[in-house]
């Protein structure tokens, strides 16, 4: 996919202002895809430990989208893999 497509997908799945994601920590590389359904899964290489995977996903999020790192912040899910960000 490419970057555009990317960024329209993203914005696609935004709802109310709020992105639902799927986070694979540990992965094998840093990635974001979306899936049919717009089911946005993020991977991310870091490990799940105070919260250094989370920034990592804000910061790939944020890139993909075109958007400061601030614009999103995490609303639920801070120790799950399902995360809730308020995108604004």
């Amino acid at each position: 996919m490419e970057k555009t497509e990317l960024k329209a997908a993203l914005e696609a799945a935004v709802i109310d202002g709020m992105l639902s994601v799927r986070v694979t920590p540990k992965a094998s590389r840093n990635a974001v895809v979306v899936e049919e359904g717009q089911v946005v899964r993020v991977y991310v290489t870091t490990v799940p430990e105070g919260g250094k995977a989370t920034k990592d996903v804000i910061k790939l999020l944020a890139k993909a989208m075109g958007r400061a790192k601030s614009t999103l912040t995490l609303v639920r899910g801070e120790t799950s893999r399902d995360k809730v960000f308020r995108v604004g």
